[in-house]
């Protein structure tokens, strides 16, 4: 039996979904549930049972003997959030629960971190174990995703094989129920469909031009495809970058989503607001190397080739991966 924690979420969905496709059908997925947009998510997948987020340590306790597997996607995940006791309860504490529940019981465990941990990215993208401990994140957010890599990295007892990864930027199906946190893609779709046109933010910072701040977008069937080679590798216990490697400009977001629509480009700049601006990343590219090195050779979804599936297999129909 496989856990997935935030199973209802954008991307605890499509892992259920990515499980399914592989003959996994024993999954436990937990969440809180009372959103019913995010509900939709898990519509005709396969799975044994519900659990509520607040009743998982509980649950785990009981049923330890019977999981072969804890995937912890679940967490809150707004960067606009500012209070610090939410993200201290939801990933830092609970993320600890779930670490020592998997420990006592001998239960593999694949958490989800975040590049968010990087900040400005002053010590550069590198998933050196060396370099956490000095990262600087922006927001409440950032700092309860790298608080638990460094509580991890504390550690003198830990679950028989655990891997935590540093999400870059995702895009992908299964978004809807995100709002203000969704993707880029999913907001410049919905632009050129109400207004024909994307707006995105103007440079700030002299060494980059309008819509050339570069990011990691990774599509989010790669980075499912991941945490199954890890489950099935299940060796190397390690904190790993999950980005494609290859930073691209928001110009070039939004270029594909115009061109997966078959539509004519207009793209217009707007400020970056006041208060986030003297935080705004203008660069962020994963170090791929330590994935690489444990045998995850598989290459990663072009941003023209994932937007242009995105776009027409699931946003333009409103469809569910």
């Amino acid at each position: 039996m496989i856990v997935v924690t935030g199973a209802a979420g954008f991307i605890g969905s499509c892992l259920v979904r990515k499980l399914n496709s592989k003959g996994f059908n024993s999954l436990v997925v937990v969440d809180d549930f009372s959103d019913a947009e995010k509900s939709k998510n898990l519509l005709g997948k396969m799975y044994m049972q519900k659990v509520h987020r607040d009743n998982f340590a509980v649950w785990l306790d009981e049923n330890y003997n019977t999981i072969d597997f804890v995937f912890h996607i679940g967490a809150r995940t707004d960067t606009a959030e500012t209070d610090k006791a939410v993200f201290d309860k939801l990933n830092l504490n609970y993320s600890k629960e779930v670490w020592n529940v998997c420990t006592r019981f001998r239960v593999p465990l694949v958490y989800a971190s975040s590049a968010a941990t990087y900040g400005l990215g002053e010590f550069g993208y590198d998933d050196n174990h060396d370099v956490i401990e000095k990262l600087k994140p922006l927001n409440p957010y950032g700092e309860s995703k790298n608080d638990f890599d460094k509580w991890v990295l504390t550690q003198k007892t830990s679950p028989p094989f655990w891997a935590g990864l540093k999400f870059f930027n995702v895009y992908g199906p299964n978004e809807y129920c995100k709002g203000r946190m969704a993707s880029v893609v999913f907001h410049a779709f919905n632009q050129i469909q109400e207004k024909g046109k994307v707006n995105l933010f103007r440079s700030h910072n002299l060494k980059y031009k309008d819509g050339e701040q570069l990011r990691d977008f990774v599509y989010v069937k790669d980075l499912v495809d991941v945490c199954l080679f890890l489950m099935n590798e299940n060796k190397h216990s390690c904190i790993y970058n999950l980005g494609t490697g290859n930073a691209r400009t928001f110009l070039d977001l939004a270029k594909s989503v115009f061109a997966a629509l078959n539509k004519k480009e207009k793209i217009e700049f707007v400020d970056t607001p006041e208060d986030i601006r003297d935080k705004y990343q203008y660069f962020t590219e994963a170090k791929m190397n330590k994935l690489r090195a444990i045998g995850y050779k598989k290459e990663f979804t072009s941003l023209e080739e994932g937007v242009k599936d995105y776009v027409q297999n699931y946003l333009s129909g409103k469809k569910y991966y």
